[in-house]
């Protein structure tokens, strides 16, 4: 997968840069996925944060892009996404066991939806849901946000996965 770990271009317009950014930290929490057996991608390595697995950051991340685009954005319902359910900490992050594969498969799918809705969209355009925090701002502000996170996770990922199995690198 390294060979398609690419940046935007150096020269790149607005939305092009923002999207090129975004897309790559996406690619690299799913590289640092490959190869990983379930029982592994389940197993969490920090004792106080039994969440922070492979796939609970997977299934975060769906969220999160989720939470972003359809409900802060477009003004969907927060009931519709578990990390606004108030009875269970961090529910984003429960895979309830499920295979990677298929945590994947949600992620990719939510990532399919996310630039669909961004491509409809201007940056300029502002969320229509005030009652989210920040679903006030404009798209460009929360796309900005969107790399930040998923390259945060992204990095977790790879030290969670070198402490899983060893497996480590950088393209």
């Amino acid at each position: 997968m390294t060979s398609q770990l690419e940046r935007p271009p150096l020269r790149a317009d607005e939305r092009t840069a923002i999207i090129g950014w975004l897309e790559l930290q996406r690619k690299i929490l799913r590289w640092k996925c490959e190869g990983l057996r379930d029982e592994d991608a389940h197993r969490s390595v920090l004792p106080d944060s039994p969440a922070m697995t492979m796939a609970g950051l997977v299934s975060h991340m769906r969220w999160t892009e989720h939470a972003w685009l359809e409900i802060a954005f477009l003004g969907g319902d927060p009931k519709s996404n578990p990390a606004f359910d108030e009875s269970s900490e961090d529910a984003d992050w429960d895979t309830g066991g499920r295979p990677l594969a298929e945590l994947l498969a949600e992620y990719e799918a939510q990532c399919a939806r996310s630039d669909e809705i961004v491509a409809a969209a201007s940056l300029d355009d502002v969320g229509r849901n005030s009652d989210f925090y920040a679903g006030g701002a404009n798209l460009r502000w929360m796309l900005i946000h969107l790399v930040e996170e998923t390259g945060r996770h992204a990095g977790h990922a790879d030290i969670v996965r070198e402490l899983l199995d060893g497996v480590k690198g950088y393209y």
